[in-house]
């Protein structure tokens, strides 16, 4: 897993699908379903690591692109 597209796609597995319509709001709800699937045990410590480091990256790099 290396992409938001690839977070998006674990997300889906599940039937999530996050589409808000502002790319940061996106991020912040997908990373608040992503630890309700490690929470419910539906994804081991590693997949939920790495997906949650992808979108605190993701996230900075929107908040910057926000700031300019």
């Amino acid at each position: 897993m290396d992409s938001l597209y690839d977070v998006q796609q674990l997300l889906k597995r599940f039937g999530i699908i996050v589409y808000v319509g502002k790319r940061i709001y996106d991020i912040e709800l997908m990373s608040i379903e992503l630890k309700k699937l490690f929470e419910a045990r539906l994804i081991d410590q590693k997949t939920y690591l790495n997906a949650k480091n992808i979108l605190l990256r993701e996230h900075r790099i929107e908040e910057s692109r926000e700031n300019q």
